[in-house]
């Protein structure tokens, strides 16, 4: 846990007032909140390939389902990686015919 200059507890208006409103000004970055950057590096976790609960211990989630519930749209993209993962762990079931080879109804001649 983190303590304020005095030691005692670290309240969030005085830090966002304190520290991240004036470092978001010197970034010319305006209305950024802590929530956003928290937003920010679960969205740098999932596209960096942290799996869900990696993610849910991260955030302090008590579910990887909660973890799911908000990101869960970022994960949409895997979908096509997963596909070509999983198509290269399988061999072919067929010989591949060259489109030339074919007759009109998409039989090998």
């Amino acid at each position: 846990m983190f303590t304020s200059p005095q030691g005692g507890p670290l309240r969030l208006n005085n830090w966002r007032r304190r520290v991240v409103d004036p470092a978001c000004a010197a970034c010319v970055l305006s209305d950024l909140t802590p929530h956003d950057l928290r937003h920010t590096a679960a969205s740098l976790a999932v596209s960096a390939g942290a799996n869900i609960k990696a993610v849910q211990r991260m955030l302090g989630h008590a579910s990887a389902a909660m973890t799911l519930d908000v990101y869960a749209a970022l994960f949409d993209e895997d979908l096509e990686a997963v596909a070509a993962g999983l198509d290269a762990l399988v061999p072919p079931m067929c010989p591949t015919v060259p489109a030339g080879d074919r007759d009109a109804v998409g039989e090998s001649i």
